[in-house]
């Protein structure tokens, strides 16, 4: 047997990968975990499976203290723990909300409730958990505007769609904020700030479990499936894990169970859904490296850049696009580009006497050799546009970080999703290229 081909070289290898992997720092000894653990488990909170930690590229998160098996509960989290408009209504804001008309919102109910009870500080019965939570967000509502203007064009509308909603949000509670002046010693404009609510619907909507929809009288008609569960929510994404969540109500407890395999002293992940980048991004503030799900998005201006601006069935053919719905959601990926954008690209490019055939072209019908690859050779000129682009985006991502360092965090934020952007390009460039040769 030659050296280093034996089963013991093998688990020692192993080991050695193993041990080279980054570490979480259990962070279990810290003040503010320990008052959390405290509070959690007069609420009958039990576990001994997972311990907070730090962990290089995460973050802080939830740390596996034993081997966990597929289909073992990772976590289960007593009703008496969650944050639901049933704690809010039950609370000192509950006859105030019962009153006010029109209804507010669930979610109104729930930030209403956070701002006050981090206003109450040391006072307030839900202390421990507001002391781990994030005391600030990087969602793109919480960007700076000259940093929101350096995201891809797609997603700097979104996130100005976002600011636009929570300014709405705020601006349309300020009556109902005042009617909660006999709470407070201090003027309600003062606890109620802009700021104050930004943190709260963040936290809501970054950190809230799916709960099945509820509906009551006093709460308007907006779907209350939102509930902040302590602790749980330590829990980061993973694109790559699989899990079982929801509330038991045998149990009336929320539970998780894995479908993967965790290590002692691993970080233990769940998946908030299939989301690329830029959704992740707008939503919950963060990128995931190598996320499986992550694309580029092709808008339609793009789209028929490389066109020939002579073809005179260019409208008719963009209006058939529009009424299949292959306008929108066109991409690229990890593997190239997408299938609709192929097939949007097939019918711009079918020709004059050809034009007759789109039907089969929405349904993967090969037209002609001369179609796949003008098709092709369009896809791969707007893949090397996007590469300029990113390019160049990222050239003044990195200027503005060696003059605004006040800004660096956003900053490296927005160049994260930039470089997983370009690498998707990069590999979309490849897979065209190898395409392509079919037809030299």
């Amino acid at each position: 047997m030659q050296k280093g081909k034996g089963r013991t070289s093998r688990i020692r290898r192993r080991k050695l990968c193993r041990s080279s992997e980054p570490r979480g720092v259990n962070e279990s000894h810290k003040s503010e975990f320990i008052e959390l653990r405290k509070w959690l488990k007069a609420r009958k909170f039990q576990d001994s499976n997972l311990a907070p930690a730090c962990f290089p590229g995460t973050g802080r998160g939830l740390m596996s203290q034993t081997s966990l098996q597929e289909g073992q509960m990772i976590i289960s989290l007593p009703e008496s723990c969650l944050l639901t408009t049933d704690t809010v209504i039950r609370s000192y804001l509950g006859a105030y909300i019962t009153k006010w008309k029109p209804p507010p919102s669930p979610r109104l109910a729930l930030c209403t409730f956070l701002v006050s009870e981090k206003h109450a500080g040391d006072r307030s019965l839900w202390k421990p958990y507001l002391e781990i939570l994030p005391k600030a967000y990087t969602c793109p509502v919480c960007l700076e505007p000259e940093v929101v203007n350096l995201l891809p064009k797609s997603l700097k509308a979104k996130a100005e769609e976002q600011r636009a909603h929570v300014q709405e949000f705020f601006a349309s509670s300020r009556d109902f904020f005042s009617s909660l002046q006999p709470l407070f010693a201090e003027a309600v404009d003062s606890i109620f700030s802009y700021s104050a609510l930004l943190w709260a619907w963040c936290t809501v909507n970054t950190r809230a479990v799916y709960l099945r929809p509820r509906q009551r009288e006093c709460l308007s008609a907006e779907p209350d499936t939102c509930a902040l569960a302590p602790y749980l929510d330590l829990l980061n994404h993973s694109p790559r894990v699989q899990v079982k969540a929801a509330f038991n109500e045998e149990t009336h407890s929320y539970e998780i169970r894995t479908t993967s395999r965790w290590r002692k002293h691993e970080e233990v992940f769940i998946c908030y859904g299939p989301h690329d980048n830029q959704r992740l991004f707008l939503e919950y503030g963060f990128v995931s490296v190598h996320n499986p799900h992550a694309c580029v998005y092709v808008s339609r201006e793009i789209l028929v850049k490389y066109l020939p601006s002579r073809d005179k069935q260019m409208d008719k053919k963009i209006s058939i696009l529009k009424d299949h719905g292959y306008i929108e959601n066109l991409t690229f990926g990890w593997d190239g580009p997408s299938w609709r954008l192929l097939t949007a690209l097939k019918l711009l490019c079918l020709e004059a006497e050809k034009f007759t055939c789109w039907k089969k072209v929405l349904i993967g019908e090969v037209i002609s050799d001369t179609n796949e690859k003008t098709s092709l050779d369009i896809a791969q000129k707007i893949c090397y546009y996007f590469i300029e682009e990113t390019n160049a985006m990222l050239q003044k991502v990195s200027h503005m970080k060696a003059e605004k360092e006040a800004l660096i965090n956003q900053l490296t934020l927005v160049e994260s999703l930039w470089m997983e952007e370009l690498k998707i390009l990069r590999a979309s460039a490849e897979t065209l290229h190898s395409l392509q040769t079919a037809f030299t």
